[in-house]
């Protein structure tokens, strides 16, 4: 087990608070494998080693969802071999890394439109839900095929059609309702929304990840590349997420 001093909060001058849901835009795969004069594809292998490090990181410190945007709905427009090497990861990540994490009772499950993902790739991240699904640890939320704009407008669809439906009336609709139809529904309400996005690479936007589920979280952005973020560089986001104050919109 990792141990770096955290521990639950207690009184603010004595403990650092551990996010509850951490979500990670994990960039920088290919500009880490180009320094290395290697394939961008091998920058997607290590960035796959890095996610299993950090998700047991991120487990033994006590986090209870960690998202992280693994393909977005514009990552279609990369080369046809990086997008079908990196959909063939999922079954790579299933075979070496599931069977350690589900003995570390990680849960996985998965975000985004999946009508355009290959078979194979589907049926290792149902594979990976079913082993797991009983597990009462740390969710690891994939966010695959994923686009923020297209979950609201899903959201938007299919409220309309239930208000249609006589199933709702438009004074139903409220900001807890519109959160049950978005794609984290299945989340607690109170994880739904991350405490922390963390940003590697050094690009500094949101890229159209989780747009309605950030609006009051804390953002942190590292030049550090995906596949050299570890368990160190966890904790010093983790840190930094301790020296903020968080208003939502207070004072």
């Amino acid at each position: 087990m990792f141990n770096f001093g955290f521990k639950k909060k207690t009184t603010i001058e004595t403990a650092i608070e551990v996010p509850k849901h951490i979500a990670i835009i994990m960039d920088g795969n290919g500009r880490w494998a180009k320094k290395r004069m290697q394939p961008r594809v091998m920058g997607h292998k290590a960035g796959m080693d890095a996610l299993q490090k950090v998700t047991k990181a991120a487990s033994d410190l006590g986090v209870k969802v960690l998202t992280v945007y693994a393909f977005s709905t514009e990552n279609w427009s990369r080369p046809e071999k990086e997008v079908s090497f990196i959909m063939n990861l999922p079954v790579e990540f299933y075979d070496k890394y599931v069977p350690e994490l589900h003995a570390n009772n990680v849960k996985i499950q998965m975000i985004g439109d999946h009508s355009r993902l290959p078979q194979a790739t589907l049926d290792a991240l149902y594979k990976a839900e079913e082993t797991t699904k009983r597990n009462t640890g740390l969710i690891l939320n994939f966010a695959l095929n994923y686009g923020g704009r297209a979950e609201l407008t899903d959201a938007v669809k299919a409220i309309s059609q239930d208000v249609l439906d006589a199933k709702l009336n438009p004074g139903d609709i409220d900001e807890n309702l519109i959160s049950d139809y978005l794609y984290t529904h299945f989340l607690n309400p109170n994880l739904r929304d991350p405490d922390l996005v963390i940003r590697t690479s050094g690009e500094i936007r949101l890229s159209n990840f989780l747009p309605w589920q950030t609006a009051y979280s804390e953002l942190y952005f590292t030049d550090v590349a995906w596949p050299d973020f570890d368990q160190e560089a966890l904790t010093e986001a983790i840190k930094e997420y301790n020296r903020r104050h968080r208003r939502f919109g207070g004072v």
